[in-house]
C-alpha cells in the first residue's frame, strides 16, 4: 500500500492515507463510519488498488455486496492478484446468487490461492451449499486435511465452527457438540460463539448479572428500596406520636452520669424509681 501511495502527490498522499487508517479502525466496530472514510479516499484516489480493495471491504462490511463486489474486481484487474477471489464468491452469496459463488469455487483462480485463501474459499462453498438447502453437501464441502488436522492455524477455528454448525442443523447433535468443543480449543482469541453455542447444547441458560433492583431490597448504590423506606417512614411517625416530656427525660437520663455538672443551674436530677432506692441501699448495706 504504501508504495502504491508514493505515486500520489506528497500532500494527496498523506489525505488518503489518513482516511485509510481510519477504515481500518472502524470497519469492526463503526462499519457504516468506515465506509464514509473510504468513500473519501476512494473519490481522492480511485486508481490506486489498496483504495479499491478498501473501499470494497468497507462496502462488503456494511451489507453492500453490489458495490463491494465491483471494488474487488477493480482492484484486482489493478493488481492480478486473485488472493480476493473467496470474498468476491462470499458476495455473489450475498446478491443471493449461491449458484456463481459454487461456479467460481471451481475455477482455476482457486489453485493460486494460498492456504488460508483456499480454506476461505471452501468456507463460502459450505456456505453456498447451505443457501441451497444442501446441508450434507455442506458438510462434506468442510470435511478436509486442514479441518483434520490437531495443528491450530489461523483458520482452525473457524472452520471447525463452521462444521460443527452444519452438522448441528442437520441435526447430528453429538458430533456438533463434539466440533463446538475443538472449536473451542482453537479459539484463543473468542473470535466464536462456540462456548455459547455448547452452553445451549447442554441446557445451560446464562443469568443476566444485573439485579431487577425493583425486587431488590437494596440498589447497586446501596440506596434502601422503596419498601425499606416505607419502614423507616412508620418507625419517624411511630416516634412523632410519642410524649417530647418523655423523650426529653430519656434522653437527660442516658446523659446523666456523663454530663452532670453540679454547678449547672438549669440541671434537675431525675427523681429515683422506689427499684432504684431498694439497689442504693442494698450497696450501702454491702
Amino acid at each position: 500500500m504504501r508504495q502504491e501511495l508514493l505515486s500520489l502527490p506528497k500532500g494527496l498522499a498523506e489525505e488518503v492515507s489518513k482516511n485509510l487508517v481510519m477504515v481500518a479502525r472502524l470497519i469492526d466496530e463503526e462499519p457504516e463510519q468506515a465506509y464514509a472514510y473510504s468513500r473519501i479516499a476512494l473519490r481522492l484516489a480511485s486508481r490506486v488498488a489498496a483504495v479499491r480493495e478498501a473501499a470494497g471491504f468497507a462496502a462488503y462490511a456494511t451489507q453492500k455486496y453490489s458495490e463491494a463486489l465491483a471494488e474487488f474486481r477493480a482492484a484486482k484487474r489493478m493488481t492480478g492478484s486473485v488472493e480476493l477471489w473467496p470474498v468476491m464468491a462470499d458476495c455473489e452469496r450475498g446478491l443471493g446468487r449461491p449458484e456463481r459463488a459454487l461456479a467460481m469455487a471451481g475455477e482455476p483462480e482457486v489453485q493460486k490461492l494460498d492456504k488460508a485463501g483456499q480454506v476461505e474459499m471452501r468456507l463460502v462453498a459450505a456456505g453456498a451449499r447451505r443457501d441451497q438447502g444442501q446441508l450434507e453437501a455442506a458438510i462434506v464441502t468442510l470435511q478436509s486435511p486442514e479441518l483434520a488436522s490437531s495443528s491450530v492455524q489461523p483458520w482452525t477455528a473457524r472452520l471447525r465452527y463452521a462444521y460443527a454448525d452444519a452438522l448441528l442443523a442437520a441435526g447430528r447433535e453429538d458430533e456438533a457438540r463434539e466440533w463446538f468443543g475443538k472449536t473451542l480449543e482453537a479459539d484463543k482469541d473468542g473470535a466464536t460463539d462456540a462456548s455459547d453455542r455448547l452452553a445451549e447444547l447442554d441446557g445451560v441458560e446464562f443469568v443476566d448479572a444485573a439485579i431487577d433492583l425493583a425486587d431488590a431490597d437494596i440498589d447497586v448504590d446501596g440506596d434502601i428500596d422503596a419498601d425499606a423506606d416505607a419502614d423507616i417512614d412508620e418507625d419517624e411517625d411511630d416516634d412523632e406520636g410519642e410524649d417530647p416530656a418523655e423523650i426529653a427525660a430519656a434522653e437527660r437520663a442516658s446523659d446523666v452520669a456523663e454530663y452532670y455538672d453540679e454547678d449547672d443551674e438549669e440541671y434537675e436530677p431525675l427523681e429515683q424509681s422506689e427499684a432504684d432506692s431498694d439497689v442504693d441501699v442494698e450497696d450501702d448495706k454491702a
